[in-house]
């Protein structure tokens, strides 16, 4: 940030000045000898531009124009650059009036320091509105040229710097989806998964065999989901649901009645959109901390519903949080995800939210798919 904040004052800087050196550069092939108020008027418009122009760039972001704008927004920066070329004009020419920095002969005064020798009651006296109007008038017409090319580069600049961040991040996510997909698979077929859901699966084919086909149906559904989450770059809350019932199911073959699992779903909220994996990371996560680390029951809840412009996801697990549990592989790859993904709109949380209680917090921008 610091980085990026110096190479926009030196490229302020260097522009204007590089403007006033020309001004003088071009100036002096035509005139030769130019009156000695020509300087300070030079500083004057050198200063008031980086002002200027730095106050158009504070306006454009508290108005959330700053590029890359959308089309339907850029009569509003168009509006700014006409304002803004009105300001930079009255100030340069009051400050010309008030400093007397006018040409009054063609030679120039004898001495510059004359012009800086003033007083309330002169700066009334001497004030000549006329001639602030046609310097006001030249400096319109003159100087917003160059508020237009500060804005194309300043626009030029940002449209590079986002081009090049989105590729940046496109590669990211890609990398963390793989590497997503890859810990998924070994995390989920794990000889002890494998192991686990075998044997839960083989106790129940003699004495429930019904139970024992929809449980090889589920499991089938669990690996068909993992393999293949790299393919699919978003899904519906719905299908996440199913396969995080389908995940839920087999535990509880495993863990028999310490598992209580309760849902809290908003019928609206189930078409909205959100990254595959991604309950069923937090769902994991909560066993994996809760259920698998301490005895007696677990209360696994899920929770989903709409707050303002948010989809929230809350999965609640009886249990208490510990320090190195906030920065699991999981959860670090959830983060990742939503920050490149949403661009930093997404909010995602892991806290103890009761003293047996322990509460992932998922908050995406409402997404529904258009039917």
């Amino acid at each position: 940030m610091k980085k990026t904040a110096s190479l926009y004052w030196i490229c302020q800087i260097f522009g204007w000045f590089s403007y006033g050196l020309t001004i003088i550069f071009f100036a002096y092939m035509l005139e030769k000898k130019l009156n000695l108020a020509f300087y300070p008027r030079i500083l004057i418009n050198i200063i008031s531009g980086i002002i200027m122009t730095h106050l158009l760039r504070k306006s454009m972001t508290k108005l959330s124009l700053r590029p890359p704008t959308p089309s339907q927004q850029w009569w509003k920066i168009v509006l700014l650059i006409l304002l803004f070329s009105v300001f930079f004009s009255i100030a340069t020419s009051s400050l010309i009036e008030i400093f007397r920095l006018f040409d009054t002969d063609r030679e120039g005064p004898k001495n510059i320091t004359n012009h800086f020798s003033f007083s309330i009651s002169n700066i009334i006296s001497n004030w000549d509105s006329q001639r602030v109007y046609k310097r006001f008038i030249f400096s319109l017409i003159l100087d917003t040229p160059i508020f237009l090319v500060w804005i194309s580069i300043y626009v030029l600049w940002h449209y590079i710097e986002f081009t090049n961040s989105e590729e940046v991040n496109k590669v990211r996510l890609e990398t963390i989806i793989k590497e997503l997909e890859l810990k998924t698979i070994k995390s989920q077929i794990n000889p002890h998964f494998i192991f686990n859901a075998l044997n839960s699966i083989r106790a129940l084919v003699d004495e429930d065999p019904k139970r024992a086909r929809q449980a090889i149906t589920e499991l089938s559904n669990i690996l068909r989901s993992s393999i293949q989450v790299d393919k699919v770059e978003i899904t519906t809350l719905e299908k996440e649901l199913d396969i995080v019932k389908d995940y839920l199911a087999l535990e509880y073959i495993r863990f028999a009645d310490r598992l209580i699992v309760e849902y809290e779903i908003e019928p609206k909220t189930i078409e909205n959109q959100l990254p595959p994996m991604m309950l069923q990371t937090l769902v994991e996560n909560a066993i994996k901390h809760g259920l698998s680390k301490q005895p007696g029951d677990c209360l696994i809840r899920i929770i989903s519903k709409f707050e303002q412009d948010k989809l929230v996801l809350m999965v609640q697990n009886t249990g208490l949080l510990k320090p190195s549990e906030r920065d699991g592989f999981g959860l670090q790859s959830t983060r990742e995800r939503l920050n490149l993904l949403y661009h930093g709109q997404a909010l995602f949380e892991i806290f103890q939210s009761l003293p047996n209680q322990v509460t992932a917090k998922l908050a995406i921008p409402i997404s529904i798919p258009k039917k």
